[in-house]
């Protein structure tokens, strides 16, 4: 073999190292990046870490302490949306710190997830699930959440929920949409954007995507479930929503208790966001020893 063949193999091979050393740079760049993206700011009095899965943005806030050592009960809330807009403010909000602050003091993490309005839809059901794994890998989370849905929450929730009933530790519900049927229109434009299909086309595919057409796979599990509902909500009717879906979960087999808060409506008031009965709910589900 010539010298000038053996120049250019030497050069070939050192091209190789030094392709191989880059690679490896930019693996570790990428990598401390991902750790970079997790933001922490403070929220409830408690630590929250920010952070981007696919499809949304996630969030956990993280008790100062834990009741027992190696435990981390967690409580999944939803709607979230990260960033407050013309159109709807930021969610979780203050209304909910009562609540919250003492889940907290018991040793309890708070997590959501912003998948947009997405009125339970598959796009955000598919975002949930990579939601649940990030927050189970990267935060040691265990597998069985207690579930809080507000409002339309209800609907991105328990569309999850159904199809993962294993992965449900309780649910808790504060006025929730449980039933698309009971919406003017289905809801109008936006769920029907949502959704990316028509009125019609959303009514004859409804019971694959309205929850109370969907609760058997919950009460199989046994699922315990509480909502908290106001008789005067002209939004979310109690009637047709949250006792109806009662009556359906517990003719099921499944175990769905009810509170009814007289004279009042769709509105974040303590009567629905200071509850005794619903803290205590949470935290028979939530104490050491349940997960």
């Amino acid at each position: 073999m010539d010298s000038k063949r053996l120049t250019v193999l030497s050069e070939n091979l050192t091209l190789s190292g030094l392709l191989g050393v880059v690679l490896q740079v930019i693996l570790l760049i990428l990598a401390q990046r991902s750790v970079l993206a997790q933001v922490e700011s403070k929220e409830y009095g408690a630590t929250r870490v920010d952070f981007a899965v696919p499809g949304g943005s996630g969030f956990v806030i993280k008790p100062d302490h834990s009741e027992s050592a190696g435990l981390k009960p967690w409580l999944w809330y939803a709607p979230t949306f990260v960033k407050a807009t013309p159109q709807m403010g930021r969610y979780p909000n203050k209304s909910l710190t009562w609540l919250f602050t003492r889940l907290l003091d018991k040793g309890v993490w708070i997590a959501g997830v912003d998948v947009g309005e997405s009125y339970g839809n598959a796009r955000g059901r598919k975002a949930y699930t990579q939601f649940y794994k990030y927050a189970r890998k990267h935060f040691a989370l265990p597998p069985r959440p207690c579930l809080l849905p507000q409002s339309r929450g209800g609907l991105m929730l328990y569309n999850w929920a159904v199809e993962h009933a294993h992965d449900v530790g309780c649910i808790a519900g504060i006025y929730p949409v449980t039933n698309l049927e009971s919406w003017p229109n289905l809801g109008g434009e936006r769920i029907q954007q949502a959704y990316g299909i028509s009125e019609a086309e959303l009514r004859k595919h409804l019971r694959k995507n309205n929850p109370i057409d969907r609760l058997a796979p919950l009460a199989h599990a046994d699922v315990p479930i509480f909502h908290i509902h106001g008789d005067a909500d002209k939004v979310v009717s109690l009637q047709q929503n949250t006792l109806e879906f009662a009556r359906r979960y517990n003719a099921l087999g499944g175990k769905a208790d009810v509170a009814v808060i007289h004279g009042k409506g769709h509105e974040e008031v303590p009567e629905f966001f200071e509850s005794e009965r619903l803290l205590d709910f949470l935290l028979r589900f939530l104490s050491p020893g349940t997960h």
